[in-house]
């Protein structure tokens, strides 16, 4: 089974995302803050996390540099979250350790687009 982290604080967001991957082979889990979602994340070792940037007690590039830190896979995605689209916040982004930057807001097609990018599709697709 997939397990899909989200950390946003727009219940709208993660809402979309929940509702877009969530299936009998994918397992969303979700956090408000940056400091809950690294628990999880150490906890439960996600393949994937959609990280929105803006979070209300640390900035999601912190979270994801110390994502990074910790001793999670190597392999695990993380796709940063924001509205912010210029060249110098994807930059930031990538650079804090993001595997991919998606900028908001986006369709349910565009998300389920990265996601088979960034993952093999017999990992969590329904037959």
């Amino acid at each position: 089974m997939l397990t899909v982290l989200i950390v946003d604080d727009e219940p709208h967001v993660v809402e979309l995302i929940r509702v877009t991957l969530e299936d009998d082979r994918v397992r969303v889990i979700e956090a408000s803050e940056g400091a809950a979602a690294l628990e999880l994340a150490a906890e439960l070792q996600p393949e994937l996390i959609f990280l929105d940037v803006h979070l209300p007690d640390m900035s999601g590039l912190e979270v994801c540099r110390r994502l990074r830190r910790q001793a999670s896979p190597a392999g695990t995605r993380i796709v940063m979250l924001t509205a912010a689209a210029q060249q110098e916040d994807v930059a930031r982004g990538l650079s804090a350790g993001a595997t991919h930057y998606l900028t908001k807001p986006f369709s349910p097609v565009r998300l389920l687009s990265l996601v088979e990018g960034l993952l093999p599709r017999t990992a969590w697709l329904p037959d």
